[in-house]
């Protein structure tokens, strides 16, 4: 049974893959032409943007919002993700992947710009997402509903159950992990996913929100880290990297190889795994953007641009460079994991998987909080107000089992299950917001009239000629 259900998983994600790319690009090109390479003109205008402070004093900031699509953004996508890329897709995936995030950069600006328009105020802030904008604009809550579903299986589900299959699997190179496993069925990876699911569920229930605050604190610096190790690496194999630019490059637009089987190409692989990581267009980061209280909607799109390039040109790109500069060739290793394992010891020695154990610990931690923490606002989306404690307990010990499961099933039918429900996603937000991307392009016409007369850019609806009702900006 489950062998037939993998089947029919990489079936749908062959398929939606094609349709997913087209999508992607399409809005991306047409957002980047439209809005006049918004995410390369206003570069400043995006650190400036992060320095917004809530407008009463309360509420979301611009940067907690910021971090809080960030925790879900940078996790074992960067790392394993990208590993997976370059296994499959070799080294020209990261080229497509660098082009994927430039233009989906503005495609991440205008969804979290729009749910910052039409975000809905409540008891403590503000909250919104494409489920919000899809219901008070086309006015049809069966699709919003729709899309909400599909985000918790994606986030709740999808993404979930592979942070915690990619983290287990990083412990694979110890030797208690074989001593564990015996016969086929994975003991060890069964131990680490009940371990990984009781630390959540005791943040989830209440009772961990230091453990919570710690790690909101040791992610930055660890990401900060990760990427200097990344740095050493690359400079201690200095005389590697023209090879690897060659490779990235010439792989890049290697035609034949592409056009010979695309759904496994490099475009595919670079532009799947760089959307599975920064998350452009999908319609997750603005459940995020939308809880900031900003003085211009705007401003919020911008930081979204700012967190798409530091998850996908840094981040991403440290991992590709790790690898690439040492010497490791993907096809002497059993896969993904085990590559980016064998390029860090090949430099590091002994320290290079304890120290990619430690990163993936707390990416995959608080990936999953951060996850969950979309998983929750799409829930009160549906039952129309913060849901119950008996539905919010369910979904607790739900998710928890799912962290659970993901960590002993096989890697290709979790990633197959992510990309399908992450196309699922992008499949409604993507002409949702090709249709409203106007009232995005108006809000960015005033912010930067504003910004040109010398003003600190405020935002009201009838500046835009906005022809709907809105909680905020009147």
């Amino acid at each position: 049974m489950l062998d037939l259900f993998e089947k029919g998983v990489g079936f749908a994600n062959t398929w939606l893959s094609y349709a997913l790319v087209i999508l992607l690009a399409i809005a991306g090109v047409w957002f980047t032409l439209r809005l006049k390479g918004v995410q390369i003109r206003l570069i400043g205008e995006q650190f400036r943007s992060i320095k917004e402070k809530p407008m009463n004093g309360k509420g979301m900031s611009s940067f907690q919002a910021l971090m809080v699509s960030t925790a879900s953004r940078v996790g074992t996508g960067n790392i394993i993700g990208v590993s997976l890329a370059l296994f499959v897709g070799g080294f020209g995936a990261v080229f497509w992947m660098w082009v994927m995030a430039i233009i989906g950069a503005a495609s991440a600006f205008v969804e979290s710009t729009l749910a910052q328009i039409f975000k809905k105020r409540g008891k403590n802030g503000c909250y919104g997402g494409p489920a919000y904008y899809i219901e008070a604009t086309l006015h049809c809550r069966p699709l919003a509903i729709a899309f909400s579903v599909i985000l918790i299986l994606t986030y709740g589900f999808g993404f979930n159950m592979l942070a915690s299959y990619n983290l287990q699997k990083t412990f694979s190179s110890y030797s208690f992990y074989n001593k564990l496993t015996v016969g086929e069925f994975p003991w060890a990876a069964l131990l680490i996913g009940l371990v990984v699911a009781i630390l959540v569920g005791y943040c989830l229930f209440g009772g961990g929100r230091r453990i919570a605050q710690v790690t909101g604190v040791m992610v930055p610096v660890m990401g900060a880290i990760y990427i200097l190790v990344a740095l050493v690496i690359v400079i201690l194999n200095i005389g590697a990297l023209p090879s690897v630019f060659g490779k990235i490059f010439s792989n890049a637009f290697d035609f034949k190889a592409i056009f010979g089987g695309f759904s496994g190409s490099c475009i595919m692989y670079g532009i799947k795994r760089g959307v599975f990581s920064n998350e452009a267009g999908v319609g997750s980061a603005p459940n995020a953007s939308a809880s900031a209280e900003v003085a211009h909607p705007v401003k919020q799109g911008l930081v979204q641009v700012l967190s798409v390039f530091l998850d996908t040109l840094l981040v991403c790109s440290a991992t590709a460079f790790m690898c690439m500069c040492s010497g490791v060739d993907p096809a002497s290793v059993a896969d993904e994991t085990a590559y980016v394992q064998a390029s860090l010891s090949a430099t590091l020695g002994d320290f290079g998987p304890i120290f990619l154990t430690v990163a993936m610990i707390l990416f995959a931690f608080t990936t999953l909080l951060g996850n969950l923490y979309y998983v929750e606002q799409c829930l009160a989306h549906i039952c129309k107000g913060t849901p119950s404690k008996s539905v919010r307990y369910t979904s607790y010990v739900i998710s928890c089992l799912v962290i659970v499961l993901g960590a002993v099933l096989s890697s290709s039918l979790l990633w197959g299950i992510a990309d399908v429900t992450m196309a699922g996603m992008a499949l409604i937000n993507i002409p949702v917001i090709l249709f409203l991307g106007r009232y995005a392009f108006r809000a960015l016409k005033d912010y930067e009239k504003q910004r040109k007369e010398g003003k600190d850019p405020v935002f009201y609806a009838q500046s835009i000629d906005l022809p709907y009702d809105t909680d905020y900006w009147k």
